[in-house]
């Protein structure tokens, strides 16, 4: 969700990821209220020195800037820059996702058709309970979100719209 959005179909991705901020804010306070963490998991877009405080500026100077405002990292949340789709592949995350003694899972974001759902069905596989609420994550149009909440819900994936 914190992204510049400065490829070729990052200005319909952006406009999308905007519609499902607010809930997807709403969920992150709700989830920490509780004890939760938050996790942001991003791309490091090919560059291997990434850092996600540059990725939360450049974002802010671009079509994500409205995204970043809405999505501001607090400081306690924690940060993983990942190199493909899956969080999980070549990542930090399951051995962060132990340490914090984590089993279930919210996951939110954008592409619902890509990052979104590789991301999902890997923690699925790894026995969490898993959980990408429809409300919260996004795709360039409704076809490729539609066909996303198809696959995580064959794939016993809880997409339920947070409601609170």
């Amino acid at each position: 969700m914190i992204n510049p959005f400065d490829y070729d179909d990052g200005p319909a991705l952006a406009r999308a990821a905007l519609s499902v901020s607010p809930a997807i804010a709403k969920a992150k306070a709700r989830i920490k209220s509780k004890g939760g963490a938050c996790v942001y998991i991003n791309d490091n877009f090919g560059l291997w020195q990434s850092d996600f405080r540059e990725l939360v500026v450049r974002a802010k100077a671009g079509a994500g800037a409205e995204v970043a405002d809405i999505l501001q990292p607090d400081s306690d949340d924690i940060f993983i820059l990942k190199p493909k789709h899956s969080g999980f592949f070549q990542t930090p995350l399951p051995l962060l996702l132990e340490g914090l003694g984590c089993k279930r899972l919210v996951i939110t974001g954008v592409a619902a058709d890509a990052c979104v759902v590789t991301t999902a069905l890997d923690a699925h596989m790894r026995d969490f309970e898993v959980f990408a609420p429809s409300n919260c994550i996004a795709s360039t149009t409704k076809a490729r979100k539609d066909a996303a909440l198809m696959i995580l819900k064959h794939a016993d994936v809880d997409t339920r719209a947070m409601t609170r």
